[in-house]
């Protein structure tokens, strides 16, 4: 089975920590964030990575090696210019008929394997991971008429659940055929997704409201994922199948 991490990005909202270490690469406790990765595809029966690249490629190259030691296979896409999250897969070969993409910064226990079955199940040109959010807001919050401004709603400090896309994705190779880049030449993996759903394919939302799951992207969301790891590193490695 295949998997791609994206992992070409600037890193600029964990500034000054990105300035000289790429986002993956920053440690949860005494292990790199792309490393926890590695290991639980490799826990999952993954045995092919490719690494889409860009800022400070060579550090990842350096760093990780051939996968041996990994127990996968890795091989490197470098971005001479951004492409955008879904434009280094154009320039993919050798692509499983489905696979994983996921990004290099994501802290989750959910199973990849089951991910992709269920989107292969599916018959599914994209499936997304969706995370369930809590969101608890501190204030009253009003709604009025937008004419004479008289109050229509008043909650007290409500709750809010909702699912958000993860970084976390399952594709077919069929939804390549899609992959047309913007002016700049980006495209991005929402767009992906929307381009799929408007020509009538199945965009899957795979759920496990269950599953951890953290977008190390901003300084409070990294310091509480690198609490978690470390309190508990097991949660995030599954036993290896018998398949």
């Amino acid at each position: 089975m295949q998997a791609v991490i994206l992992a070409g990005g600037l890193g600029t909202r964990l500034r000054p920590f990105t300035i000289t270490v790429p986002k993956p690469l920053l440690p949860l406790g005494d292990q790199p964030i792309v490393e926890v990765v590695l290991a639980q595809l490799q826990d999952e029966g993954f045995n092919r990575v490719c690494m889409c690249l860009g800022h400070m490629a060579p550090l990842f190259q350096g760093f990780l090696g051939n996968g041996s030691r990994y127990g996968v296979k890795i091989d490197y896409i470098v971005e001479d210019a951004p492409l955008g999250t879904a434009g280094a897969l154009r320039t993919l070969g050798d692509l499983d008929d489905d696979f994983i993409v996921m990004n290099g910064d994501t802290l989750t226990n959910i199973s990849f394997r089951d991910l992709l079955n269920v989107h292969k199940a599916a018959d599914a040109y994209g499936s997304i991971f969706c995370a369930r959010i809590v969101e608890y807001v501190d204030y009253g919050v009003v709604t009025f008429d937008a004419v004479k401004k008289n109050l229509t709603q008043y909650i007290e400090k409500p709750t809010r659940h909702y699912h958000v896309s993860t970084g976390v994705y399952a594709l077919s190779k069929r939804i390549l055929a899609l992959a047309e880049p913007d002016a700049n030449g980006r495209l991005d993996m929402p767009d992906l997704l929307r381009a799929a759903q408007a020509a009538g394919h199945s965009v899957l939302c795979y759920t496990d409201d269950d599953a951890y799951w953290r977008d190390i992207g901003r300084f409070d969301h990294y310091e509480a994922a690198s609490k978690d790891f470390q309190e508990d590193p097991r949660r995030f490695r599954r036993r290896r199948l018998a398949y």
